[in-house]
């Protein structure tokens, strides 16, 4: 006579059955992509409502290939455009009512690909602490390091602006290579220097009294700035006789 299944058992053959996958399976098949993705990650989002998992009657997690496919959509927004969980959240909830919703390019620079020539993201963006550890894969130690080393600098409500994410991703990126954070130091001197410059230019332009001159102070900066990046990037390629793409 044929014994019937107890328990994890039961549940496993039951999700085999019905297509569904593990939580070990999952991360098995989207490690590919995304090498950096573990478990607590995926039960992190699984918390903030961005998945939602099955559960068998023991409590363990089963994933539909529909599931699957919303978390590598999740990952792939934190990955390529950095935006806080809120903006994701809304965005997928956008897409369940079949809107369209384009979202800004603000990540880091993946194989194969340029970074654009500026990083341009809605001043309106925020993202929170815990939500910045989140995109960066970095914990408590590692943020307030970079914090006391003036990488990253919190905005005055304690929030972070979109362009701090992709200095972030820059960091973590550099750390691969053995760059350490204390190395970039002297990389954030030279912005506050070469940022000094800009703004001794547009300075007056910024106290004239005249509303479209002060308006038009906003569009130099952006192109001085646009200039100074592209000369750093010069200068470095030189200094190492290398040409980037």
């Amino acid at each position: 006579m044929l014994q019937t299944p107890s328990g994890g058992a039961r549940d496993g053959a039951a999700a085999a059955d019905s297509g569904l996958m593990s939580i070990g399976t999952v991360l098995n098949a989207l490690r590919d992509e995304f090498p950096e993705v573990t478990i607590s990650k995926i039960r992190f989002l699984e918390s903030e409502g961005l998945i939602e998992p099955r559960r068998t009657p023991s409590g363990y997690r089963k994933f539909s290939p529909e599931d699957v496919e919303r978390l590598a959509h999740v990952l792939r927004m934190q990955r390529d455009h950095y935006l806080p969980l809120k903006v994701i959240r809304e965005h997928l909830d956008a897409m369940a009512r079949g809107e369209a919703v384009a979202l800004p390019v603000v990540g880091r620079q993946r194989d194969g690909e340029a970074l654009p020539d500026t990083f341009e993201a809605p001043t309106s963006v925020r993202i929170g602490r815990a939500e910045l550890m989140v995109a960066a894969d970095i914990g408590e130690r590692e943020l307030e390091e970079w914090e006391s080393y003036g990488l990253i600098a919190a905005l005055p409500d304690g929030a972070y602006d979109a362009e701090t994410v992709t200095v972030a991703a820059l960091v973590v990126e550099l750390g691969r290579f053995g760059i350490e954070p204390r190395h970039l130091r002297a990389m954030k001197a030279a912005a506050d220097r070469e940022a000094g410059l800009v703004d001794q230019v547009v300075a007056p332009l910024r106290r004239h009294r005249n509303p479209q001159t002060r308006a038009h102070a906003e569009a130099r900066t952006k192109e001085l700035a646009g200039l100074t990046v592209k000369l750093h990037a010069a200068l470095v390629q030189t200094a190492l006789g290398v040409r980037l793409p």
